[in-house]
């Protein structure tokens, strides 16, 4: 009788040997796969961040807005600057660039306030915008400096991006 412990392990010379584990070729597919969808995740997120910052400016013009006509309705007229408003309100964009405001009421002429692509004002009370990521602005919407603007149009009808009015 033969002890079990006793007993060698024979290897079949027919039966190849099973490795386990990746080959090189692999994890270069493998890795070329993950870059590729790191490029696709990284083009959406910023486009993302784009629309998510244009929004934000879009809501704090909107909140100047009405910071701005309380300050109206209490001192029946406009306020010459910002920093007339006793509301908490933002002053900077999500750029970190100041919010442009002009009380047209009393401005002479219409050299400084904003227009269209027709040269007409777009307000006719008080131009309020942000200069957008470029932090560079030009008074007709037009120019291209002015494109990427989050621009108040219409007296408050309108607030969005320069391009879409």
């Amino acid at each position: 009788m033969v002890n079990s412990s006793s007993q060698q392990r024979v290897v079949n010379p027919a039966r190849p040997r099973v490795y386990y584990g990746f080959t090189l070729v692999e994890l270069l597919l493998a890795l070329a796969i993950v870059a590729i969808l790191a490029t696709i995740a990284f083009s959406s997120y910023s486009g993302y961040r784009i629309r998510l910052d244009n929004q934000q400016a879009r809501n704090d013009i909107l909140l100047i807005q009405i910071a701005i006509e309380r300050f109206h309705s209490t001192h029946f007229n406009y306020p010459n600057q910002l920093t007339d408003l006793t509301d908490t309100i933002p002053l900077q964009d999500p750029w970190g660039h100041t919010y442009q405001y002009l009380n047209i009421t009393t401005v002479k002429g219409i050299g400084q306030v904003r227009k269209d692509h027709n040269l007409v004002p777009l307000n006719t009370d008080y131009d309020l915008y942000s200069m957008g990521k470029d932090g560079k602005s030009v008074s007709p919407l037009t120019a291209k400096a002015s494109r990427d603007d989050i621009v108040r149009a219409n007296n408050g009808a309108f607030v969005g991006l320069a391009s879409d009015y």
